[in-house]
């Protein structure tokens, strides 16, 4: 029995722009479950840096923080998610 690669990021989704170009793209080529554990790691920064927020009134900088982690999240994700809902051909 072969065993079927495992699929990668495409790397078509940008993120992070600036103004109306993107500053950053997910790279291609990255196993989706090393994808997924990463987006998953961002998100834990983000809704710690969240959370920190809401209690440190004195500067705006976790919420930058949590901000743009959560854009670089949302970005792998959705990248994973085009690689897993094009036709099965193409993968």
């Amino acid at each position: 029995m072969t065993e079927q690669p495992e699929a990668k990021t495409i790397g078509l989704t940008p993120c992070i722009y600036c103004p109306d170009e993107p500053l950053f793209h997910v790279s291609g080529g990255v196993p989706i479950s090393k994808a997924l554990a990463q987006a998953s790691d961002l998100l834990f920064l983000a809704k710690s840096f969240a959370e920190d927020a809401a209690y440190a009134k004195d500067t705006d900088r976790h919420a930058w923080a949590a901000h743009y982690l959560t854009a670089m999240s949302k970005a792998v994700i959705d990248d994973v998610v085009k690689v897993l809902t094009r036709p099965t051909q193409a993968r």
